[in-house]
Order: structure tokens, then sequence, then C-alpha cells
């Protein structure tokens, strides 16, 4: 069978990079085996090969923005908790977030920390809540199979609306 007629996402294989591509010249011949056996081990385990993502993998970047994400529920859970108990804490992190982003989870608890000393025990919450509910709470099982489901509904919905917009078939007018 000749794998090169095969859909790119029925054979991963040839998404692999050709055998010389990436080598450089002048490296030592360590360079070529740790570069052999990281393409030994995606033709054995039949990943695909993601470029452009530089030291860090796909899945590294994810966890990363996971990371920042699980920073952003426990300020949030921070917050719900200290508007029973604590309300005054709870104007104080809500100004605190008026002022500062939270897109960068460890800049944002680091600078929270640093405010004063009362906002080092709000910083400390949060990051002790983030860390239960990254390790406890988060349904890692439900976000694969969403994440999965998601794939394939709007795979399906751009391919189906892609034939309708293609197909010289008149529409149904209702």
């Amino acid at each position: 069978m000749d794998l090169s007629t095969l859909s790119p996402f029925s054979h991963s294989s040839n998404l692999l990079p050709p055998k010389n591509a990436g080598s450089r010249r002048g490296t030592g011949s360590a360079f070529k085996q740790t570069a052999n056996r990281r393409r030994a081990a995606r033709i054995h385990c039949q990943k695909m090969y993601v470029p452009g993502f530089g030291e860090a993998s796909p899945e590294a970047k994810a966890a990363k923005n996971l990371h920042n994400f699980f920073t952003y529920v426990a300020v949030r859970i921070v917050q719900a908790q200290l508007e029973s108990y604590n309300p005054e804490a709870n104007v104080d992190l809500k100004q605190f977030l008026e002022n500062h982003s939270i897109n960068d989870g460890d800049k944002f608890c680091a600078e929270l920390m640093r405010e004063s000393p009362h906002h080092k025990t709000l910083a400390l919450r949060v990051m002790e809540v983030r860390s239960a509910y990254c390790k406890n709470d988060f349904e890692w099982d439900n976000l694969q199979r969403l994440a999965s489901e998601m794939v394939t509904e709007s795979n399906t919905k751009l391919m189906m609306d892609y034939v309708v917009e293609t197909s010289h078939v008149e529409k149904d007018k209702k």
C-alpha cells in the first residue's frame, strides 16, 4: 500500500518530517542520536509530529494555559468564600483585580502577595485553592471528553457548511 495516497488524517507517519529535516552541520553525534531517538519514538508510538512549538510540546502549552485558568477559578472561589465571612477582604481583592491582570496566574499571585501583609494572606489562599481545585475538583476525564466532542462537532459542521456552500443544489425555500 502506498502511504502517500492516504489522507493526512488517516496515518500519522505522513506528518513526520523527512529523515534529514532539521539536521545541523557541525553538531555532534549526541544531537543526531537524540534526534534519531525522538524520531524513532514518534514513529513507534504513531504520534503526530507537531512543528513550531520550540522546546515545549502542545500539551505543555495547554498545561500553562490551564495553570492560568486554575488561578482565575481559584480567585473566583476565594471571592465567593470571602463574600460570606470577610466582606472587607472581598472588597480588597476586587479592587486589586481592577488594577491587575489575571492573565498570568503566577504574576498575579506574586503581585498580590507583595501588595501588603493582608494581600499576602489572600495570595496564599488563592494558591492553596488553585492547587486543591487542580488536584481534587477539576474533572480531567470530562475535559478530554468535551474537547473531543467539540472538535468532532466543529469539524462536522464546517464540512457540512462547506458542502452546502459549494454544491449547486438549490436549497428548499420555506
